[in-house]
């Protein structure tokens, strides 16, 4: 409750939004030695210098991509896993793509022992999205581009939602595009989207 009712304050009211975050254990894809601040409003490192991503600031992600019970959606971005299980619990199918190999082997077993059956994380270079699955009902990515990916705009079905952050280091917005229409829904701080695909190792962060 006390998670929930941060969640709110912090400016996250959607209802469905704030059931997939109560029902997603956010302590499953928290590195183990940071348990602890796994319910705090806080980011936490992963290893290759990339982040666990606020609570709060997933919270209006979530609630602006709006997936419904038989979307179908494409993550960019994986991280620890912690969005995609999150979105899973609103939409039908969730498909995420990580460039570093061992954050992508890690968060598809915590999917796994989460029972996340309709919840895939691959290997690949966000850029270039997932064609295999597409087109795609939602479209997120968690790092900050120019602009939307053409790659990324042609997997997504006419209608469809993409969100993204929308910048550099000097500023970025989190811009929603549907039918060719954009929406700003605000300031928010990404790291920038990287190319290719890293091998890794588990590191300590």
């Amino acid at each position: 409750m006390r998670f929930v009712l941060e969640m709110r304050q912090a400016g996250v009211t959607d209802a469905r939004a704030l059931a997939a975050l109560e029902r997603t254990a956010r302590t499953h894809y928290a590195p183990s030695h940071l348990e602890g601040l796994a319910l705090d409003d806080v980011g936490l490192p992963l290893p290759h210098g990339q982040t666990m991503t606020k609570p709060s600031l997933i919270g209006r992600v979530i609630s602006a991509l709006d997936a419904q019970p038989n979307d179908v959606v494409l993550e960019i971005g994986t991280g620890s896993g912690f969005q995609a299980a999150a979105l899973s619990a609103m939409a039908h199918r969730v498909i995420t793509i990580e460039r570093w190999r061992d954050l992508a082997a890690d968060a598809r077993g915590r999917f796994g022992t989460a029972r996340l059956m309709r919840t895939y994380a691959h290997v690949g270079d966000g850029y270039e999205g997932w064609g295999d699955e597409a087109p795609y009902d939602r479209i997120v990515i968690n790092v900050a581009v120019e602009d939307f990916p053409p790659v990324l705009a042609d997997q997504l079905k006419p209608g469809g939602v993409m969100l993204a952050p929308i910048g550099d280091a000097s500023g970025q917005r989190l811009i929603r595009l549907r039918n060719g229409v954009r929406a700003d829904l605000g300031p928010v701080k990404f790291a920038a989207l990287e190319r290719g695909v890293e091998e890794g190792d588990p590191a300590p962060v």
